[in-house]
């Protein structure tokens, strides 16, 4: 029996792969973003209640319409964008199918997109998916710049996109205006598309300002602009994303769309219409407590011989333990799980060649979204690192 050898280069995600290390080891989980704790009850009885009620069906392929309104306006609200919620907005199973369909409908073979990486680690697989190759530019820690000047070099007559997460995972990066205006030059003068990512939109700290790259002059009409539920109201496992871009693009995201999972669960998507009801007060809370456990984690880990700087936005701090250990980023992470008890996610993954960038770097990932309690048992745990590995 002849199998296909095309995704023969994608194992298990990094995230299963430490989450069931934690598991096995009984380790305190940083290394998975997911909270271990729920968002609020108000949407869990609505979609409760349309499962009780007559919500069970099929919802249309694009979404439910009440959800893509309370979404528009919502984008309204918080970025000044207006998208009509017939023709530019779609509902999706989470980002990451948002991501996926969208380099499908607009990458062609031989096609290539660029990516600052560190990048979440779908990026090159839904673009090999389409046939396209991602090319990745650098950010350069500790501030997790990029040169201008490497990106523009990295631009060829295959370039197609830039693909931009702001906040960033996994270093919390949160873009400047003047980076996102650079790349929008950039993408206007070679009619590149622009597709971004944006799920950490609502956890950005201090001084820091979330910007979205298609409210910039020029950019609107060649930017598919992505989101998710599940980091702003704490419910991961709905996987209830969604996508703002122009008719003639949506189209084409809507067709791939249909034919991968038709359409997104219908209670879920009617919990999260109550989801965009909340009052502004619940974000404004919602960044307090995260920044609370964003100082805590780092006090934390500076306390235990890490090197990291406040993070500016999302839910991660990326982390130098050159000061305690010069295993490499996979080894040290595996034996910060297996017996230290802590477990994290190694950076090296996250790149187009991890087995360079492994040998080179030092750093692991922390999730800090966690209850207090979850962090302060891994603190306990980390405070051994005294020791050399």
């Amino acid at each position: 029996m002849r199998l296909s050898t095309k995704w023969n280069q994608f194992e298990t995600s990094i995230f299963s792969i430490m989450t069931q290390k934690a598991i096995a080891a009984g380790a305190v989980n940083l290394a998975q973003g997911f909270p271990d704790f729920d968002g609020p009850d108000v949407i869990k009885k609505a979609a409760i209640d349309a499962i009780m009620g007559p919500m069970n069906q099929y919802a249309p392929a694009p979404g439910l319409l009440m959800l893509r309104q309370k979404i528009a306006k919502f984008q309204q609200e918080t970025k000044g964008l207006s998208y009509n919620p017939d023709t530019e907005v779609t509902v999706f199973t989470g980002a990451t199918e948002a991501i996926f369909c969208t380099m499908q409908a607009l990458l062609d073979q031989g096609d290539e997109i660029i990516a600052f990486e560190p990048f979440y680690d779908s990026y090159p697989a839904s673009a090999h998916a389409a046939g396209a190759k991602l090319i990745g530019v650098p950010l350069s820690a500790p501030n997790w710049t990029f040169n201008p000047a490497e990106l523009a070099g990295k631009i060829t007559a295959k370039t197609r996109a830039i693909i931009v997460n702001t906040p960033h995972n996994p270093t919390g990066k949160v873009f400047t205006e003047g980076e996102l205006k650079c790349i929008a030059d950039l993408a206007i003068k070679h009619d590149l598309l622009v597709f971004t990512d944006e799920v950490y939109e609502q956890l950005v700290y201090g001084e820091a300002k979330h910007l979205s790259m298609a409210a910039i002059p020029g950019l609107t009409e060649r930017t598919v602009t992505m989101s998710s539920t599940s980091k702003t109201f704490s419910m991961t496992g709905w996987k209830v994303g969604y996508a703002f871009a122009s008719p003639e693009i949506t189209k084409l995201l809507r067709s791939v769309h249909q034919f991968t999972v038709f359409c997104t669960a219908t209670p879920l998507q009617a919990g999260m219409i109550k989801a965009f009801e909340l009052d502004k007060s619940y974000y404004q809370e919602l960044r307090r407590d995260y920044l609370g456990k964003r100082d805590l984690l780092v006090k934390i880990l500076h306390k235990n011989g890490f090197k990291c700087n406040a993070p500016d936005g999302s839910y991660f701090i990326v982390a130098d333990y050159s000061a305690i250990s010069n295993k490499n980023d996979l080894e040290f992470a595996n034996w910060l799980t297996e017996t230290i008890k802590v477990a994290t996610i190694p950076t090296s993954v996250f790149y187009t060649k991890p087995a360079e960038v492994r040998e080179k770097q030092r750093y692991v990932r922390f999730a800090f979204c966690k209850g207090e309690s979850t962090l302060l048992e891994a603190a306990k745990k980390l405070e051994v690192l005294g020791r050399s590995p």
